[in-house]
């Protein structure tokens, strides 16, 4: 009977255990003397473990103060619920743990119970949300603000000279243009984040769009006598052609915009492996430092806050560029030397099929 007993003891254990790791949120249940009694395999992934702790205390096993105390407190407190805290490390973890204490019926402390569920992608999203509203309200709230006094002035009196009129008003009417381009940016990074956008794929010359874009900006050139130079192979890409051009479009202007005076911009490409196009545009101005070449794609992000404001701009062309690649089935990234130019690649599928010129 004993021996029996102890077998479908042992049978419960394991089915506990198998249950306990099949779960997504860590599990750690402490016995009365607060050792680790069993932690399942969530657990031991989200604290990076590699040796069995049971048997250990917390503060023997996770060097965790903070830890310590919420399982402290629970002499008083029974339970505690939604409880955070960042694990420290060299990568952000952020964990919310439900805790409970067990007592027996005689109300003697048993063992406790952690549960520990990852927050850190929503911790992200929500900073990152946080991030986006401050810089869009900062965006908006200088040329808003230039607008305000502006009109203000004339108002005041400043419309009885007609010169002065007149440059107020050029000025009023190049803020409204950057507003409705910071609006027009922002509806169209919304629809690609969310996947709303429908592209109309087609076999699309390469060389030839590139030729269109830089004639759409050869003026913006001259008046920096930067010289366009279109290097793009006779290959064929599968691609959205006005998404294309979007991309091609925001790529050139930033090299005409931060490349130097009297400098070159060069467009260019070859196919690779896998069936894909590799397409770069490339300038010889001061280049990215080494530690922002991961963060240019990122939404407002500007290497130099200083010079960007003054070249105008929304900050969003590398984020919307970085979509649309992605939405065609490519990535996007920047290679720098400073001092030597920027180089801004980006892959598309490449296609065999019947060459179609471009949107023109």
């Amino acid at each position: 009977m004993t021996e029996e007993q102890q077998r479908a003891a042992l049978a419960l254990q394991i089915q506990q255990e198998v249950i306990f790791d099949s779960m997504v949120e860590g599990l750690l249940l402490l016995d009365e003397r607060g050792r680790v009694q069993l932690a399942n395999r969530a657990f031991t992934s989200l604290f990076a473990l590699t040796a069995d702790i049971r048997g250990r205390t917390i503060m023997e096993a996770l060097r965790l103060h903070q830890l310590a105390d919420l399982v402290r407190s629970l002499d008083t407190q029974k339970q505690v619920l939604g409880f955070e805290m960042k694990l420290p490390g060299p990568h952000e973890l952020w964990l919310q743990i439900n805790a409970a204490a067990i007592f027996t019926d005689q109300a003697r402390r048993q063992g406790t119970v952690l549960v520990f569920h990852d927050l850190t992608r929503l911790k992200q999203l929500e900073n990152a949300r946080q991030e986006f509203v401050a810089n869009v309200s900062h965006e908006l709230r200088t040329p808003l603000s230039l607008i305000k006094g502006y009109v203000e002035t004339l108002l005041d009196g400043a419309r009885d000279n007609p010169e002065t009129a007149t440059r107020f008003l050029q000025t009023i009417d190049r803020n409204a243009d950057r507003l409705k381009l910071l609006i027009e940016d922002l509806l169209t990074i919304s629809e690609l984040e969310s996947g709303r956008v429908q592209l109309n794929l087609r076999p699309i010359a390469l060389a030839p769009i590139v030729a269109e874009v830089l004639e759409d900006f050869k003026g913006r050139a001259a008046a920096k006598s930067v010289t366009l130079v279109n290097q793009a192979p006779d290959l064929s890409v599968r691609a959205d052609p006005d998404r294309l051009e979007q991309v091609l479009g925001n790529l050139v202007d930033n090299a005409i915009k931060y490349g130097r005076s009297h400098g070159t911009v060069t467009v260019g490409g070859r196919a690779i492996e896998g069936g894909q196009v590799e397409v770069f545009v490339q300038d010889d101005g001061p280049g990215i430092p080494f530690e922002a070449l991961e963060r240019v794609f990122e939404r407002f992000y500007r290497v130099d806050k200083a010079r960007s404001r003054e070249q105008g701009g929304t900050g969003l062309g590398l984020a919307i560029v970085k979509h649309i690649v992605q939405c065609h089935g490519g990535r996007a990234w920047a290679t720098s030397e400073p001092g030597h130019g920027a180089t801004f690649y980006f892959t598309l599928p490449q296609d065999s099929g019947t060459l179609q010129p471009g949107r023109r």
